[in-house]
């Protein structure tokens, strides 16, 4: 007998059980009531007791067991029972299937909502990465500034070094008289920069200039000046002293052309010097042996690199030369506009293509120099380090105003904290809280000065 019949057997006995237990007593053995004849009435099987000894002797089964419905229990009814012991179990297990698959569908929809859930989450992680990333690119933005660099034509003068001739521009000087004569000689503005006359002798190179004899372009309407120094030569600087030549009477006025000539003339009592205190600064463009580099490519836009030459045209025919002015802010946020004609140390120099002028070193320290805060990241732009353009200490117009700058490269302490910047004002807040910091620039741990007279570009 397999274990459903086992258990339906057992199952049929429970009444059996259940009525001796109402009468008080239960069958101790077969022997004991002969009225039954193994899980069944003798009275129920056909032949009755007699029979069911005999079944039980040859081990042919004769007796059915019934149920109390009368519907047969034993052979085919017991396969039935199987059968349906066997169909509730597959429709138990089917249930249970079901309550699986329902259970795989909570889990799954679970599962998918977690997935949601998580997938919310890396969205709404992924729109903070892009507010982060859009923030990240409009701080790391470039700013297209409007007429970052335009063409500057300023006049040429011709003068003399040792014999030869020497091309160069009249930017600043330290005398008001001065500034006011060349400007009207030359029909354009020469800036008064009183902090000239603060700088060093050994920053400053001599010039000679003529206040009578040979009528021509010179400063006050004589022959050219006459320099003691070329960027050919080490103690060449822009910024230079003057000597007043004048021819005395009764003597033949010439072209001197040489500091050794002027000399010469002085001894032989035809000339007089007289030392004057002023400073002019008087770039030279070109000399002999040599010239400042002119760009190749002479297209200007806001991106122009500072490399490869300040200069687009030189034009000692029309005697004029045009040179790219940068944009950038004075102190109080005013536009203003810069050229580029010589530096030190040798390094940056040559990288803007200007001429190398040592003896500027000398002005690290000293007041003829004024701070420049070129930007060495944040918002990227038109500056000579490739971001955001310079604001200065000074402007045309101020007192403490100079062409010859110190720069100090101002950086931000995280690019999330960059904003434009155009006054001294701002930078200056902004470096309190901690954001900027500056330092003063030593490339190559060298003293660092840049020639860069502010100009008008349009006039």
């Amino acid at each position: 007998m397999n274990k459903s019949s086992s258990y339906i057997a057992v199952i049929a006995m429970i009444p059996l059980f259940a009525a001796g237990l109402s009468l008080g007593h239960a069958p101790d053995s077969e022997a004991a009531n002969r009225a039954i004849c193994g899980v069944q009435l003798c009275s129920e099987i056909p032949g009755g007791r007699e029979a069911w000894e005999e079944s039980r002797n040859t081990g042919v089964p004769v007796a059915v067991p019934q149920d109390t419905d009368g519907t047969p229990t034993g052979g085919d009814a017991m396969e039935d029972k199987d059968a349906m012991a066997k169909d509730r179990m597959d429709k138990d297990a089917m249930k249970d299937k079901h309550m699986d698959k329902d259970a795989m569908k909570d889990k799954d929809a679970m599962a998918k909502d977690r997935m949601d859930k998580d997938a919310m989450k890396d969205k709404h992680m992924d729109k903070d990465a892009m507010r982060g990333d859009k923030m990240g690119k409009a701080h790391a933005s470039e700013l297209r500034l409007a007429r970052a660099n335009v063409p500057a034509t300023i006049p040429l003068h011709m003068g003399y070094y040792g014999g030869g001739e020497v091309y160069f521009i009249i930017t600043d000087s330290s005398d008001p008289t001065h500034a006011d004569i060349i400007t009207e000689a030359q029909g354009w503005k020469v800036e008064l920069a009183p902090l000239l006359a603060n700088a060093p002798e050994a920053a400053l190179s001599r010039t000679y200039m003529f206040t009578n004899g040979i009528e021509g372009a010179g400063v006050h309407g004589f022959q050219g000046e006459v320099f003691t120094a070329t960027p050919e030569q080490e103690g060449y600087s822009a910024l230079t002293s003057h000597v007043h030549v004048a021819w005395v009477d009764g003597a033949d006025a010439r072209i001197l052309d040489s500091e050794e000539a002027i000399l010469e003339a002085e001894a032989a009592g035809d000339v007089s010097l007289i030392d004057l205190e002023v400073v002019i600064n008087m770039p030279h463009i070109v000399w002999p042996g040599g010239q400042m580099a002119v760009k190749e490519d002479a297209t200007l836009a806001h991106d122009t690199p500072y490399g490869g030459g300040q200069v687009l045209d030189i034009d000692t025919d029309a005697m004029t030369v045009t040179f790219v002015a940068h944009r950038g802010w004075g102190p109080d946020g005013r536009t203003i506009y810069y050229i580029v004609t010589d530096a030190t140390p040798a390094g940056p120099a040559g990288k803007m293509g200007v001429v190398s002028a040592p003896t500027s070193a000398g002005l690290i320290a000293n007041s003829a120099a004024v701070d420049l805060f070129q930007f060495g990241n944040g918002i990227k732009g038109p500056g000579p380090l490739g971001f955001q353009p310079g604001v200065a200490l000074a402007a045309p117009g101020d007192a403490n105003y100079s062409p010859m700058w110190r720069i100090f490269v101002a950086s931000w302490e995280s690019p999330a904290y960059a904003e434009l910047i155009e006054t001294v004002d701002d930078l200056n807040a902004y470096q309190a809280e901690g954001k900027l910091s500056t330092a003063i620039a030593r490339p190559g741990d060298s003293d660092h000065i840049v020639n860069c007279p502010f100009i008008d570009p349009f006039q």
